[in-house]
């Protein structure tokens, strides 16, 4: 059965075709502003698995310098996906309707993460990235 999400307003909705992977939550200083949290909760996808279904037109983008950036609803705010170099490269677990199937594996960048955050006991940590 195939994944669905949508942004707050609905007025936006995708579709994934496949399984969601390698579900994370980052805790950098940019991460927190771009999601407006203490960190993200994001899945990867494979590019031609995802589409959208309503809204297209209504999504803004940021693109960094790096190549990566992010997709977001204009009316609602909603940031919907993540993308590199053009394509879709995966979405956040906030914006996806019913149960994924998913549980976020690790947390990165904890080593920057914001002074009022409290990491949960058990949970995998890495201080950059995942390497």
């Amino acid at each position: 059965m195939a994944i669905t999400g949508e942004c707050f307003c609905g007025d936006i909705k995708y579709q994934v075709t496949g399984k969601l992977r390698d579900a994370r939550s980052c805790h950098c200083s940019r991460c927190r502003k771009a999601f407006s949290a203490q960190a993200s909760a994001y899945a990867l996808v494979e590019p031609h698995e995802f589409k959208w279904l309503t809204g297209e037109l209504e999504l803004t983008s940021y693109v960094g310098t790096h190549g990566f950036g992010l997709q977001f609803c204009s009316k609602c705010g909603s940031t919907l996906c993540g993308i590199y170099n053009g394509l879709i490269h995966g979405v956040t677990l906030g914006c996806v309707n019913g149960d994924p199937e998913i549980e976020i594996g690790k947390h990165i960048y904890v080593g920057s993460k914001a002074s009022w955050e409290v990491m949960p006991k058990g949970v995998v940590t890495f201080e950059k990235g995942d390497s």
